[in-house]
């Protein structure tokens, strides 16, 4: 407990009410998207004032885990979340309750199989009640192309034409090139399943040229890193650690490196001809 006040303070807390107007809401597929992709963000938001709300549209029942986490994983999740949630100042959680899809969508009642129209709504009227002001959901790709991120994109886009007061629409990504070179770099050394296709990640996530705006989030960096270790059920499965167990234990200047910067993408057609100034700016690395 002790910790988790430590890093609740290193996210920006106690924390005062935001003034009017300045309310952002983020959309994940899964319990630790939040962490892996906009931790450092929502940290930053709450330090700086802005109400920030996290929208989850699955219980992450489907994600990959060791077997001792099975019988349990779901409600597991939805504690690991509430904690991540709590490190990084979030105001107020919502989890819209869709079942996973699975990886490869395989789980035919997950959300990749709702109607996006009826997902879109769930989230539209959390943002009528909060009255959001910035909408940040996932990229066209959905990253690597997961079935529900894939939904959450789509979702997320309806739901910021639906709202009453349309939002201003941002996209959280990852550079293409970087991650597309790493890949086909440990393809070729065999440090993946001999089953996976490397070109897949050729088409993933956003080519850096179309990325808008990057986020610096250093000093936000102890927070994200907590919520990223919140995240306990996902840092291993089958004995085999995965990525975000791998990024937790990244020393200092290479999770700089790697977890400083954010990225988002703003979808302009989504702006309203008069709406409140926007954060984060183009100019935000501090």
């Amino acid at each position: 407990m002790q910790q988790n006040a430590h890093m609740a303070a290193a996210a920006g807390r106690p924390r005062s009410p935001a003034p009017p107007g300045t309310s952002i809401a983020f959309v994940h597929a899964h319990p630790d998207d939040e962490a892996l992709l906009t931790a450092g963000t929502m940290a930053r938001a709450n330090a700086e004032g802005l109400r920030v709300i996290l929208i989850v549209a699955t219980d992450g029942e489907a994600g990959l885990t060791s077997a001792e986490h099975l019988p349990h994983l779901r409600l597991m999740r939805q504690a690991e979340l509430a904690e991540s949630a709590d490190i990084l100042g979030v105001h107020r959680l919502e989890q819209l309750g869709y079942p996973d899809s699975g990886l490869h969508g395989e789980h035919p009642q997950g959300l990749a199989h709702v109607a996006s129209e009826q997902v879109a709504r769930g989230i539209a009227d959390i943002l009528d009640d909060e009255g959001v002001d910035i909408l940040v959901g996932y990229d066209p790709s959905g990253g690597y192309g997961h079935p529900d991120h894939l939904q959450v994109h789509r979702s997320t886009r309806i739901a910021a034409r639906l709202a009453t007061r349309r939002p201003k629409l941002f996209e959280a990504t990852l550079p293409r090139e970087p991650i597309a070179a790493a890949v086909h770099a440990a393809a070729r050394l065999r440090l993946t399943p001999a089953d996976f296709d490397p070109a897949s990640f050729d088409t993933a996530w956003t080519p850096r040229r179309q990325i808008t705006h990057r986020v610096g989030v250093h000093r936000y960096l102890p927070a994200k890193r907590a919520a990223l270790r919140a995240h306990a059920s996902q840092a291993r499965a089958d004995g085999s650690i995965r990525t975000l167990a791998a990024l937790t234990r990244l020393p200092g200047p290479l999770a700089g490196l790697l977890l400083g910067t954010e990225y988002y993408c703003a979808v302009h057609d989504s702006l309203p001809a008069s709406s409140p100034s926007t954060w984060p700016t183009r100019s935000s690395a501090s």
